[in-house]
């Protein structure tokens, strides 16, 4: 038994606890039904259902459905189509996506099957590391297809700061030097110049 304050109050009858709920102006909620003996806490139960729904939906907005888009190919596609759907493919990996890449045969194609069969191992080693192959083109009735999977991102080291910053800073006092005393001769030649203009 626990009170509103999570302060445990030990072992004690069903009728009891209820009272003292009662007591309190809230309810007996039961929350470890599985445990012996079941844990019970004194609280308002619409409060529980509420923090309880929003720890749910909380959950669900982390978790990442993964969806199967389909990329369609013929066996008489030409360059540019081929070249569109496979950016497709990659797009869709890349957002976290399987790929499902499937070719249709039609009528007398199914005589010329390692057209298809070149086809989908073209677009698999055109995707490369984008993606990683979970099911190998396969036939099922008049249609080849293979599953491609997003390919786990490896974590990229960030190469050390380049020191050349230092040597720029450096050179930086050294440069400005000749200007410095470049400024500095013609102000003390015009204090020269009004020392002795003063002194006539």
């Amino acid at each position: 038994m626990i009170d509103e304050n999570g302060e445990q109050l030990g072992v004690m009858a069903p009728f009891e606890a209820l009272k003292m709920a009662r007591e309190r102006s809230l309810d007996l909620v039961e929350i470890s039904p599985n445990a012996v003996p079941p844990v019970c806490k004194i609280q308002d139960y619409g409060k529980y259902l509420y923090e309880k729904d929003k720890s749910d939906r909380a959950a669900r907005k982390k978790q990442k459905v993964i969806v199967i888009k389909e990329v369609k190919f013929s066996v008489t596609v030409d360059e540019h189509d081929y070249q569109t759907k496979k950016n497709q493919a990659v797009r869709f990996l890349g957002d976290g996506d399987k790929v499902k890449a499937s070719l249709r045969f039609k009528g007398r194609q199914m005589a010329h099957r390692d057209l298809g069969y070149k086809i989908i191992n073209r677009l698999i080693q055109d995707i490369g590391e984008a993606g990683t192959v979970e099911f190998m083109p396969r036939m099922e009735g008049t249609t080849l297809h293979a599953i491609l999977a997003p390919a786990k991102k490896a974590e990229v080291q960030q190469p050390p700061a380049a020191p050349k910053a230092k040597t720029v800073e450096a050179a930086a006092p050294v440069a400005a030097a000749p200007v410095a005393a470049a400024l500095v001769k013609p102000v003390a030649a015009k204090a020269a110049t009004a020392k002795a203009a003063a002194a006539k």
